[in-house]
Formats: structure tokens, C-alpha cells, sequence
């Protein structure tokens, strides 16, 4: 099994100061920093599809998200409309109609915290 087994090349390391990882991090996004940097040197995607997590930039305002969330009782008020629109029960008035846009508010407020939280660009074209 030794003939067979795959070999490595030897590592390569590098010390960085705080700054130029800080910008490496930055730099490579979502992709791990070794699949990165043999993106940038041989100018071809790594074939691996391996990706990172990235850090969250505000715990505080990710926990006030999800507290809101905890709290909220938009899931079960969803499947409620949901139920109502299937039977046929669901009065179409401007109470209705102002409750659902309320309720769209709310949800993509949270969407655009949890957004920030996460460190995810929420300009143009952004998810």
C-alpha cells in the first residue's frame, strides 16, 4: 500500500502580521486561504469546492435577530393565511392585504440585520 499511497509535496508556510492576514481574510472571501492563493499564483479555480464559514461581525445584533425571531409568531401566523387561502376563508380587505405587507416588512427587515450580522454585502444585486 505504500507504492499507492498519494504523496504530498512538503508544506509551505509564511508569517503574516495581523494587517496583511486581515487582508488576506478579506481578500479570499468565502474560499479557504490555501485554495485562494493557488487561485491567485496559477491563475486556474481550484478544483477543490471546499468553503469556510466566514465570522460573524456583530453577535449582539445576530442575537437581537433571532431573538425577534424566537419571539415572533410569524411562522405559525404564515401557516394560518396559508390554511385560510387553501379553504377559501381568507377575506380579502385592506386590513388583510396591510397586515401581509406588514408582515413582509418584518420579515425583510430581519433579513437585511441578519445580513449585516453575517458580514454579507446587502448593496445592489446582493442576495
Amino acid at each position: 500500500m505504500t507504492d499507492e499511497r498519494r504523496k504530498y509535496a512538503p508544506t509551505f508556510s509564511i508569517r503574516l502580521t495581523p494587517e496583511e492576514r486581515a487582508k488576506l481574510d478579506a481578500a479570499a472571501g468565502t474560499q479557504t486561504i490555501g485554495d485562494y492563493i493557488r487561485e491567485q499564483l496559477f491563475d486556474a479555480p481550484s478544483p477543490r469546492t471546499v468553503r469556510r464559514r466566514r465570522p460573524v461581525q456583530d453577535e449582539q445584533l445576530l442575537s437581537a435577530v433571532l431573538a425577534g425571531l424566537g419571539q415572533s409568531r410569524l411562522s405559525a401566523n404564515i401557516n394560518q393565511i396559508a390554511k385560510a387561502v387553501h379553504i377559501g376563508a381568507l377575506p380579502v380587505t385592506p386590513e388583510t392585504e396591510q397586515a401581509i405587507l406588514e408582515a413582509c416588512a418584518a420579515v425583510n427587515c430581519m433579513k437585511q440585520e441578519l445580513m449585516a450580522a453575517l458580514g454579507v454585502e446587502t448593496g445592489k444585486g446582493a442576495i
